[in-house]
């Protein structure tokens, strides 16, 4: 008998960030091995309550209003759609809502709980619960009732067992990506797709992708720039993504930036490109930045969450501080400047990714932690 799964997420397609590319990804798969999953998501304006995308069911429930009245109607109607859905698990991503709703139906049906916090430090999922009213309640509650935490990052293990969460709780299933989606071209393919972008033939380009949010950094990025242009006149640095910050980094945006917003499918300017960058100051285990290597392209990023248990410094990608602006600056004038640097580092960050973090990986040790349930009658 197929196992169902229901996956409680805060957003979902066609809103776009790494969280949700990761779903995407392990949902099918999910399905092609044998287990039924279905998405509960968050309403987006404009979009269909209930939609299959890849052979996904994904239902996107009500949450209009101030944000506690929206938080309050999305647990209601999750929890009225659970009790009709009759999952054998429950997985929820993030402490938060979908959290919430999780606990909630397991105290009425006892359906076996799956979470997975995707951020560590200050912004991760573990601290911003810890600093909210009753969010130590919350902590207690997901120690008692919840089976497995996915682990995506050793920082965020290390988070968990510090709040006090028995080790033998936490299962590594670290992020994946599709590593044949997310290849590199040879050069004259390379070329061609450029032309056929609208980008420059021959300079080296720098792409960022990710929601344009503060802790983000992109503003420090721009910051930058122009004296990376100074150095490197014919460098161009594409921003691709949607936030709340899009209007303020427009206007920081000089000579040679694009600013392209919200691209459903950013593999053809990862192929095009030459140099990710992401200069976030909280991450759990970047799924861009694992898109971008699988691509080859050389990484430079801040050392956060997950990223040095990726990224090897000068083997596989460059790693810097977060919020160090210079170090920011002389990492990507070192990559820019040095080809064969650029190019070894592209190399050696699609080996890293194709070897230990294919989405295949993460879906079968998820099949393996949802088959060890006891599924049996759950009397919904």
């Amino acid at each position: 008998m197929r196992i169902r799964v229901a996956m409680l997420i805060h957003d979902y397609y066609p809103l776009i960030g790494g969280a949700q590319a990761l779903l995407r990804s392990q949902a099918a798969r999910l399905m092609d091995r044998g287990i039924d999953v279905v998405i509960l998501t968050r309403s987006v304006k404009g979009e269909a309550p209930l939609e299959v995308i890849e052979g996904v069911p994904v239902h996107r429930l009500p949450a209009w209003g101030p944000r506690a009245v929206a938080s309050v109607c999305f647990v209601a109607s999750a929890v009225r759609l659970i009790a009709r859905l009759k999952p054998d698990v429950l997985h929820a991503h993030e402490f938060i809502s979908p959290a919430t709703v999780a606990l909630a139906a397991h105290a009425l049906w006892g359906i076996p709980l799956v979470v997975t916090p995707h951020r560590s430090g200050p912004l991760g999922d573990i601290q911003r619960l810890q600093g909210r009213p009753g969010g130590g309640h919350r902590l207690n509650a997901l120690r008692k009732n919840v089976e497995a935490f996915v682990v995506i990052s050793r920082e965020i293990g290390h988070e968990l067992v510090s709040a006090h969460f028995q080790k033998t709780m936490l299962h590594d299933i670290r992020n994946g990506v599709d590593t044949v989606k997310y290849s590199p071209l040879p050069p004259p393919q390379k070329r061609a797709l450029r032309i056929s972008l609208n980008l420059p033939e021959h300079a080296p380009i720098v792409v960022f992708t990710g929601r344009l949010v503060p802790e983000k950094r992109v503003n420090q990025l721009l910051s930058v720039w122009p004296l990376i242009r100074a150095a490197c006149p014919d460098a161009t640095l594409l921003i691709i993504g949607a936030g709340e910050q899009w209007t303020e980094l427009k206007a920081m945006a000089g000579p040679g930036v694009q600013m392209m917003g919200a691209i459903d499918d950013v593999t053809p300017y990862l192929k095009a490109s030459d140099i990710f960058v992401l200069p976030s100051a909280a991450e759990g285990l970047s799924v861009a930045m694992l898109e971008a290597m699988s691509s080859g392209l050389a990484p430079v990023v801040t050392n956060v969450g997950g990223a040095s248990e990726v990224i090897s410094h000068l083997l596989n990608g460059v790693l810097i501080a977060p919020d160090a602006i210079c170090e920011l600056k002389d990492a990507l004038l070192l990559v820019l400047q040095d080809e064969r640097l650029r190019d070894r580092l592209g190399l050696m960050a699609r080996r890293r990714v194709v070897t230990d973090f294919s989405v295949d990986h993460s879906v079968d040790a998820l099949c393996h932690l949802y088959e060890n349930f006891n599924l049996g009658s759950r009397g919904l």
